[in-house]
């Protein structure tokens, strides 16, 4: 395995806790290596930075295994993601345990990028409830939202994860539109922003169907899929656009994602700035999930940008080599 390599010399000192704080580049790892090998205080600083206030890194991740290939395993995610929602499904070291699948060793990996290195686990669902008639007997409204919000809180809860992220793409179904308000309403009592607890995330997720305004008070972040999609080049225009959308909604909740899992061999779509620019300040051309990473909306800084199969940068030289730029870009280091 290739060795640890980082930013700034002297990370481990007490003395530069605050700069490891200030940006993830102080404490990223460019290069994977064996896990269980860095010191405490690494780990330390690592959990401190994703602790600070700052511009968030996200990914939707899948096709987790226990292969030996580390593009396909929770310890081959950059150090310094902030978030990964589970789209491959939740792991269990328990046979049999509801909503998950049975894997000790996936399991183990994800327990350890979670509780040391302080990535944030998100249960990802479409949160339709067609076909559940355990759901729809109930004889309200009130009784329909309140047993399927239950049962999304109890896989949150039961499998000690961080939040939820509903994918709002649910034409037809009864949880949308002013169900969707009352379902987030709901669960808005309990995670979330305005929740008794905080410190477990709400998250919608969303494409061409613009979740309602009234979503806005009960959610830490609404994620728009801004992929590169049925265009071939991005831009700070189209992403603005995106955000005027749902600018009821303050901009440190607004994170934007690239389809990586399409576009992994240049890290997205060639991609041009607000101001025309077209190209980093090493000369290279720019493309879209550095492009978003460095894109702010006009109203304030973005909460974030993220990728959809961003573990396909896995296969880059090297390993997440245009996600470990966008981070950087987002949160530039800062060096004395």
């Amino acid at each position: 395995m290739m060795k640890l390599k980082l930013k700034i010399a002297g990370l481990f000192s007490v003395a530069l806790l605050a700069g490891a704080m200030a940006s993830c580049t102080d404490i990223e790892n460019e290069e994977i290596q064996k896990p269980y090998t860095y010191s405490e205080q690494y780990y330390e600083n690592l959990r401190a930075y994703k602790a600070s206030e700052h511009q968030i890194s996200f990914m939707w991740f899948a096709d987790y295994s226990s292969s030996h290939s580390m593009g396909i395993r929770f310890l081959g995610l950059p150090d310094s993601l902030d978030i990964c929602s589970l789209w491959g499904g939740i792991p269990s070291d328990i046979e049999g345990k509801p909503n998950t699948f049975y894997n000790p060793q996936v399991h183990e990996e994800m327990r350890f990028i979670q509780k040391v290195k302080g990535v944030k686990l998100t249960y990802v669902t479409f949160p339709g409830v067609s076909g559940l008639d355990w759901v729809m007997s109930k004889p309200t409204a009130e009784e329909r939202i309140q047993v399927y919000g239950d049962s999304l809180l109890r896989i949150v809860y039961n499998n000690d994860l961080d939040g939820m992220d509903l994918d709002y793409e649910i034409h037809g179904d009864w949880m949308h539109g002013t169900n969707f308000v009352k379902l987030i309403e709901y669960l808005g009592q309990y995670i979330g922003p305005k929740g008794k607890d905080p410190s477990k995330m709400l998250l919608v997720d969303f494409y061409s169907d613009y979740p309602p305004a009234g979503t806005e008070p009960y959610v830490t972040y609404f994620v728009r899929q801004a992929y590169t999609q049925g265009f071939t080049e991005h831009n700070a225009s189209r992403l603005q656009s995106y955000y005027n959308y749902i600018n009821w909604a303050a901009p440190e909740k607004f994170i934007v994602t690239e389809n990586i899992g399409d576009h992994w061999q240049n890290g997205g779509s060639p991609f041009t700035e607000v101001d025309g620019n077209r190209y980093k300040d090493n000369g290279e051309r720019l493309y879209s999930l550095e492009g978003m990473a460095r894109w702010n909306p006009v109203q304030g800084k973005k909460g974030g940008f993220g990728a959809f199969y961003g573990h396909r940068d896995y296969n880059s030289n090297p390993p997440y080599k245009h996600f470990r730029n966008a981070i950087q870009a987002q949160n530039p280091a800062v060096i004395d």
